[in-house]
């Protein structure tokens, strides 16, 4: 099995954390977006994998390429890197990881997370991860029959259809058919608004009689602005502390005259001093805290916070805040004093 997970947008939205770092790599409850994403697939698909192959911008650099690499390496997995340098589609980024679509694959697009108990059926030409939602409008979505069989994909329907989302997650159990169909796509310039589209593919393959069924979760966490991505890390770290399957709090945390309410995750080498922290709050390695009271907050690496009362905020790395401010966002290398 192979994760091929397309990331090279910069995530505009959630700037200025994004300015410095792509959104897959922002930490959620002290793993990078992208870090759980697949290890969450890695578990409902029950598969070894093989390969996990990122589609990135040229940009991004080689701190991050190594970055990557090092959680497909966590998983046992090789860590490939392909590169997108130009925004034309979901189509056309898919097909830059070309030489990796052989075999079952799984398409991940690293700007969601999910919560889902449900096995893969690897009998089925294709499974379109889904979730049921109360605005369908707002998203496209799959329409099935009374076989539990897709067949049809809507986009933002403006009457009732269906209430099942495309979340982001596909699994094909051939890669090589769908490599021919998005390069069917490129070869004959089929594009929608300027791009290729991976739908476009997915209808062509329904129409020669490929199996589409649905897989259902139960949670779908978006990561696409300040205000979602720390209710993303508050319900993470409530999914993390009901499993008890991760160490959320360092061994080497300074806590003087503090409290840490739970859930929380809490870095390596983290000073608390004079400081309340919690609930649903998430400090990177080396941060300090003092005279502050924090919650439903994210907070990155090498950070000093004094005198602050928090909630709603994130804030990037190597940050100095020192006031009163309450729901803030602040991107790497600020200083507010």
């Amino acid at each position: 099995m192979k994760i091929i997970v397309p990331m090279a947008g910069r995530g505009s939205r959630l700037r200025p954390h994004t300015l410095t770092v792509p959104k897959p790599l922002i930490p959620i409850a002290g793993k990078p977006i992208v870090h759980r994403l697949v290890e969450d697939i890695a578990k409902v698909i029950q598969h070894n994998i093989e390969e996990i192959a990122f589609i990135i911008h040229k940009d991004f650099g080689v701190k991050v390429e190594q970055d990557l690499i090092a959680i497909a390496e966590k998983l046992g997995a090789k860590g490939t890197i392909y590169y997108q340098n130009e925004a034309l589609g979901t189509a056309h980024a898919i097909m830059c990881a070309k030489e990796s679509m052989s075999g079952p694959v799984v398409i991940a697009y690293a700007d969601t997370l999910f919560r889902a108990d449900f096995s893969l059926d690897t009998s089925a030409d294709s499974v379109i991860w889904v979730k049921q939602v109360d605005d369908p409008s707002a998203f496209g979505v799959v329409q099935l029959n009374e076989a539990n069989e897709i067949v049809d994909f809507v986009e933002k329907p403006k009457e009732f259809i269906s209430d099942l989302a495309i979340i982001g997650i596909y699994f094909f159990k051939s890669g090589e058919k769908l490599r021919e169909e998005l390069q069917y796509l490129l070869d004959n310039n089929i594009q929608k608004g300027g791009e290729y589209q991976l739908t476009d593919g997915l209808e062509n393959m329904k129409q020669k009689g490929m199996k589409f069924v649905p897989g259902k979760v139960d949670e779908w966490m978006d990561c696409g602005n300040k205000n979602v991505t720390v209710e993303t890390n508050s319900r993470m770290l409530q999914f993390i502390a009901q499993d008890a399957e991760e160490n959320l709090i360092a061994q080497d945390v300074r806590i003087v005259n503090s409290e840490i309410i739970p859930p929380c995750f809490i870095g390596q080498g983290v000073s608390l001093i004079n400081a309340i922290v919690g609930p649903n709050v998430s400090l990177g390695a080396h941060s300090h805290i003092e005279n502050s009271k924090i919650k439903n907050s994210l907070i990155q690496t090498h950070s000093h916070i004094k005198n602050a009362k928090l909630d709603n905020a994130m804030i990037g790395n190597h940050v100095h805040f020192d006031g009163e401010f309450t729901s803030i966002s602040l991107g790497d290398y600020s200083t507010l004093e």
